[in-house]
């Protein structure tokens, strides 16, 4: 099942145990269902040159993110900041991020979290490029940091979304994008996500597998793990809440993506 539109999925962890080595054969089943760009996500220093180096291995296609996630802020330093700023000059990569506060399980501390936060939004502004957001139960914090960095100019999508109606729409209001994943599939554990979903307006939602975790539950077959090959559920799923077609849910969202990571600056024509 394809559209006449191509869909962006602006989140996969290529560099993920489950999907080592696998790149190739994830990406040509990609293209066979009609995704036009991928934006591979940066969640540490070794990841956001890991998933550069495979962006240069498919041009015009494959994109990257340059960050480093939540979890691994105890580990953040001057030194990850210069190499992220390295990165971050390359064309095809085209945000900074992972990046963000998770105080769901605290794998580094929220001093630490909030301080690679912090470093990583000037980092956006010291590029201009946009910003891949995480945000798990830290929404406090989160909103009041990007409402600064947003008042100085950022731009960004808070990937994976998963809060409440109330939190979709506070964001949307501050300026920032929802990034919607297989989540929004689920209909034991995602009725939150659903109605958040539901109320936002479909120029600011974007798609994303964030592969390969999140595996849609309206997909009829699937693999072991998630990959972008899916993410026509997920625009099915978002059509159904809105009570729209298929395709105006892939010309959203496809223009939503050109916008923010200006694909369409990259000679990309989807």
């Amino acid at each position: 099942m394809t559209l006449a539109t191509p869909l962006v999925d602006i989140g996969v962890n290529f560099h993920s145990k489950q999907l080592t080595g696998l790149a190739p054969e994830l990406i040509a089943r990609a293209k066979d269902a009609n995704v036009g760009a991928i934006l591979a996500t940066g969640t540490s220093v070794e990841s956001s040159q890991s998933e550069l180096a495979l962006a240069h291995q498919h041009p015009g296609y494959l994109y990257s993110t340059a960050g480093v996630h939540p979890h691994s802020a105890d580990g953040w330093n001057d030194t990850a900041l210069e190499l992220l700023f390295t990165l971050l000059e390359d064309p095809a990569c085209v945000a900074v991020g992972e990046t963000g506060l998770d105080y769901n399980r605290n794998f580094s501390t929220p001093a630490n979290q909030r301080r690679a936060f912090g470093a990583q939004l000037e980092l956006a502004a010291d590029t201009g490029k946009p910003l891949f957001l995480h945000c798990r139960d830290a929404f406090d914090d989160f909103f009041a940091m990007m409402r600064d960095a947003v008042a100085g100019g950022a731009r960004g999508v808070v990937h994976c979304f998963t809060g409440s109606e109330d939190e979709a729409e506070a964001f949307v209001e501050l300026g920032l994008d929802i990034g919607v994943t297989g989540w929004v599939t689920d209909l034991a554990r995602g009725q939150t996500l659903r109605e958040a979903v539901k109320s936002t307006p479909l120029d600011r939602l974007h798609l994303e597998t964030d592969a390969p975790y999140l595996g849609p539950k309206n997909a009829k077959k699937r693999r072991p793990y998630n990959e972008p090959a899916n993410l026509i559920w997920i625009a099915r799923a978002i059509a159904e809440l809105h009570g729209v077609d298929e395709l105006v849910v892939a010309q959203a969202c496809t223009r939503n993506s050109e916008r923010l990571f200006g694909f369409s600056n990259q000679g990309l024509h989807l």
